[in-house]
């Protein structure tokens, strides 16, 4: 089957949580995209009135104003739910994030959700954290290849995302260095020692935050739930 169309159907699930009335964080990328669009939808249709999305990313901010959902600021206040994919999803509920360079707003955003349900097909499923996935970490610009010597002495594999002449920049003008983690790596203990590297702002590890996740596979969608 379509990989699109599992994505479509694991967003279909998550959206199903959605209540009229709820400030929803709206994940980013190809994932997340289907479930703004069925939030759209459904207030269209009149299946859902009075939600309020806060967007993970300038490109989530334009796809919900364009399909009728108001957008607000993150603020203090908590979310009801967030929905948003994930580009690794380990037993445990554990998550990398960050591939297409939102990772930041996606933590500030989903950590005030009372929920956060992860959407994905089943190729984002993994045994342990990092086994197929690089892990983004995002860092400030100024003394940049100070910060990246700094990480290299606590991941040595890893290199600047340069898609073309220039380094990538994320929607916060900072860069993001991708990393890969070792086998049998204590993921706690990095992300720790990650967010105390000078420079770092912060990492795709999404840690103990999502409550459940809808995986699609051809055989139909799975829930999973912290191991």
């Amino acid at each position: 089957m379509d990989l699109e169309v599992l994505k479509r159907e694991a967003a279909l699930r998550a959206v199903a949580l959605v209540k009229s009335g709820d400030r929803v964080g709206l994940g980013t990328g190809s994932t997340a995209k289907y479930a703004i669009e069925e939030i759209g939808r459904k207030l269209a249709a009149g299946e859902l009135t009075g939600v309020v999305g806060v967007a993970t990313s300038e490109a989530s901010d334009v796809l919900a104003r364009q399909v009728g959902i108001p957008v607000e600021p993150l603020d203090p206040r908590p979310l009801d739910i967030a929905i948003d994919g994930a580009d690794e999803i380990a037993p445990n509920l554990d998550l990398i994030k960050g591939l297409g360079g939102a990772l930041l707003r996606e933590k500030l955003t989903e950590v005030q959700a009372r929920r956060f349900v992860v959407i994905a097909d089943h190729t984002k499923v993994v045994g342990q954290i990092g086994e197929k996935s690089a892990l983004p970490i995002e860092i400030a610009r100024f003394g940049f290849l100070s910060t990246i010597e700094r990480l290299r002495a606590i991941l040595p594999s890893g290199r600047l995302r340069q898609p073309g002449a220039q380094p990538y920049v994320t929607d916060n003008g900072n860069y993001i260095f991708d990393a890969q983690i070792p086998a049998g790596t204590d993921i706690a203990s990095l992300e720790r020692q990650l967010k105390g590297t000078l420079g770092v702002v912060d990492t795709g590890l999404f840690l103990g935050m999502a409550e459940r996740a809808f995986v699609a596979a051809p055989d139909g969608v799975t829930e999973l739930t912290p191991r």
